[in-house]
């Protein structure tokens, strides 16, 4: 196929242009490329931080204005101090937020004895492991009468409690927080073979007949996947327990006598992952600004 001259015309013209664009030294040969060693590249807005982190500085070494502390959180390239306890005047943290400082697993309990309780983003994590399998988590300090603050948020099916005057392998008085089906919101029983609370099964004793709680259902001021405020009174020799869900009182409970082992008065504060059948594969019981009044 033959080219026409126009066509060749065209072509040499757009070479001309394309040559004379390119600067020639003397030689008319192209400059060889330069390099400045004072540039930098070209700057752009930073993308903004998550919401609340905005006065965060970067990672980096820290210095003196960083208050960089142990057991932050790494997000988006900031280094995150750890969530604060938030608990009410008057009251001490007993978690921290960060680990289990203050707190110990039970290798004898009748539930389980495999450390089946972690801390993620500042909350209390509790589940089964192996599935089956629960255990309870023990305050390494004792506690006589108190006020214990927590907000809790648990996974629907799955079964946990809060005992104290316990001893290491939780026979202990229990206020229950069995959250699945016909289960119970603030009942105070025995555990783990305490017997004789509230009189004895079946007894006409006058605790028998006072508030202990109700099935989850029934509680109106539970409030199912939020986060709710439990607050837990027990006061004397012979218990006189009192639980608040979301400021509304649901337990008012004295008993015929001390029940506790040897009539332990002071004893240390306990929280469960009940076993066997009463969790939902992969369910937790999360837990959080724990805090404690001793009275």
């Amino acid at each position: 196929m033959r080219v026409g001259p126009f066509l060749v015309i065209i072509a040499a013209l757009v070479m001309m242009s394309a040559t004379a664009l390119v600067p020639q030294d003397q030689q008319g040969q192209r400059p060889a490329p330069t390099y400045r060693p004072d540039w930098s590249p070209v700057a752009f807005d930073p993308v903004p931080p998550p919401p609340g982190t905005d006065k965060l500085e970067p990672i980096g070494r820290p210095s003196a204005t960083q208050n960089i502390r142990p057991g932050g959180e790494r997000f988006a390239g900031l280094e995150l101090a750890p969530l604060p306890v938030k608990v009410p005047n008057g009251f001490t943290p007993i978690f921290n937020g960060q680990n289990l400082s203050g707190w110990h697993t039970s290798h004898t309990n009748i539930h389980g004895t495999t450390p089946n309780f972690s801390v993620m983003h500042g909350v209390l994590l509790g589940t089964q492991s192996p599935l089956g399998s629960g255990g309870i988590l023990i305050t390494d300090k004792k506690y006589k009468n108190f006020e214990l603050y927590m907000e809790v948020k648990p996974d629907w099916g799955c079964d946990s409690g809060l005992f104290f005057r316990a001893t290491e392998d939780g026979v202990a008085y229990q206020v229950t927080l069995d959250y699945l089906p016909t289960g119970m919101l603030g009942n105070v029983n025995g555990e783990n073979g305490l017997a004789g609370v509230g009189g004895g099964r079946g007894a006409a004793a006058p605790a028998a007949a006072q508030k202990r709680g109700g099935l989850f259902d029934d509680v109106k001021a539970w409030q199912r996947e939020e986060w709710n405020v439990i607050r837990l009174r027990v006061d004397g020799e012979t218990p006189h327990v009192q639980m608040w869900v979301n400021d509304a009182l649901v337990t008012d409970f004295t008993d015929v006598k001390n029940n506790a082992v040897n009539g332990m008065w002071e004893g240390p504060i306990a929280i469960q992952v009940h076993g066997l059948l009463r969790w939902r594969p992969g369910g937790f019981w999360r837990w959080r600004n724990m805090g404690i009044k001793e009275l």
